[in-house]
């Protein structure tokens, strides 16, 4: 019989099954998908690199990822702007009426929203976990006394901010949603692909690619695992699939799960963040820009495209779509999409912008192993709820993934440390988070 199985070759998955097998034991790894990695998924059809899945690093600073990257040797590119800021680096800001601002009012933008920010960190602290953040947000734009178009402005942005930074619409959003969104250090992008990462850690380990998970059985022995190319025993198992997969009940649990743990999953909402990547036979945009933002109800639904020219080597601007929004366009076909995206910008750049020559769509919400992109504190759940979902069942079932790390969830740093800390519950033993990139035997 295994020590452990781990359901799911993400980077939480991969981290855990990594740690457990440097401490001796017998792992095995059950992957739906044809490839590893998850929410991390680097498409190179192109002859370039196109980040599909995660594509960024929220803050280097005191994250286990910056030595991870170093020790792998991967090149990365400064794009500090990923975390949907106000400003920070270079953006070409434009108003109502599509016109560049000028310096005066990129001042009084970066002002407003530090002015609202402020207030706004006193209206969440007066609110529980059944107000949203579209209810805090109303409360703190009435106490500005801004004119209508300044706080519509500002009204507009925390909209895009909790489409952006989760995946949901501001109604659906806690107040409190945003707490832990703080980055220390700049952000990081890579032309080589995000999922060198995962690859790196797959070396050595025991996966099984396309063997789906239907149901984890507990037992006084341990845990039987079913797929559909048969059961699987162990001690124990990790359970790392993402949050909107365990929300449809794709993975049946027996005994059912105790409340402690359904309660959560149910309560958390899990995001739909889709990416629209469009090359360009050349650039129209300014140069030393990171981002294109059109403000106000004109940015309504496209509204900020990102240059990541410096990943593909070509004139590429990289858009998304949040919220309803984002399950919207999953009907859509791409040529509807494109079109859609392009008319926004030359909303804005008007005929200098070409038709693309390219483009990259993602879906999802409707990838039946993913239903979702990342967990989001909704209406009614909290931050505790991604703890509380990680805590043992009968000492032998453990989850583990963004969802499950309160700290930092919907991050890929998050799910790397969520598979650690199952893995030191597991052992019942702390482990050092050392080692992940050192070549393992894959005969032991």
């Amino acid at each position: 019989m295994l020590d452990t199985i781990v359901v799911g070759a993400g980077i939480a998955g991969l981290t855990a099954a990594r740690l457990l097998h440097a401490a001796g034991q017998r792992v095995v790894v059950l992957e739906a998908r044809d490839r590893v990695g998850g929410r991390m998924w680097t498409d190179c059809t192109a002859g370039f690199s196109v980040d599909r899945g995660a594509s960024w690093i929220h803050g280097l600073t005191n994250n286990p990822l910056t030595d991870i990257v170093a020790e792998l040797g991967l090149e990365t590119v400064e794009f500090t702007v990923g975390s949907f800021q106000a400003g920070g680096r270079p953006i070409a800001d434009h108003d109502e009426s599509r016109q560049l601002f000028n310096e005066d009012a990129t001042e009084q933008w970066l002002a407003d929203v530090e002015t609202a920010d402020a207030l706004f960190q006193q209206a969440i602290s007066e609110s529980g976990d059944d107000e949203s953040y579209h209810v805090a947000t109303e409360r703190t734009l009435a106490e500005t006394g801004w004119d209508a178009e300044r706080a519509d402005r500002v009204r507009v942005f925390f909209r895009h901010r909790t489409e952006e930074q989760c995946g949901a619409d501001i109604e659906q959003v806690a107040a409190h949603a945003l707490d832990e969104d703080a980055i220390d250090g700049e952000e990081v992008i890579f032309p080589g692909g995000y999922d060198a990462i995962p690859r790196a850690f797959a070396e050595g380990l025991d996966i099984r690619l396309g063997t789906t998970v239907t149901a984890v059985t507990r037992s006084a022995t341990g845990v039987r695992v079913d797929t559909e190319d048969g059961p699987f025993e162990a001690a124990q198992v990790i359970v790392t699939v993402p949050l909107g997969v365990l929300k449809a009940g794709a993975i049946a649990f027996a005994p059912a799960l105790p409340d402690a743990v359904a309660g959560p999953i149910a309560r958390l909402g899990m995001g739909a963040f889709n990416k629209v990547f469009l090359r360009f036979p050349e650039r129209f945009w300014p140069d030393g820009v990171y981002a294109i933002r059109q403000h106000g109800r004109p940015g309504v639904p496209w509204h900020s495209w990102y240059d990541v020219s410096a990943v593909s080597g070509e004139p590429m601007l990289l858009t998304f779509a949040g919220g309803d929004f984002a399950r919207e366009i999953e009907d859509m076909t791409d040529e509807e999409i494109v079109a859609s995206v392009v008319g926004a910008l030359r909303g804005i750049h008007g005929d200098a912008v070409p038709d693309p020559v390219g483009h990259w769509i993602t879906r999802w919400a409707s990838d039946p192993l993913a239903l979702g992109s990342y967990s989001y504190v909704a209406v009614g759940s909290s931050h505790d709820d991604h703890d509380a979902m990680a805590e043992p069942v009968d000492g032998v079932l453990h989850f583990a993934g963004e969802a499950t790390y309160g700290h930092e969830p919907a991050t890929v740093h998050g799910a790397l440390l969520s598979g650690h800390r199952a893995a030191e519950r597991v052992l019942g033993a702390e482990l050092p988070l050392t080692g992940l990139t050192r070549a393992l035997d894959p005969s032991n």
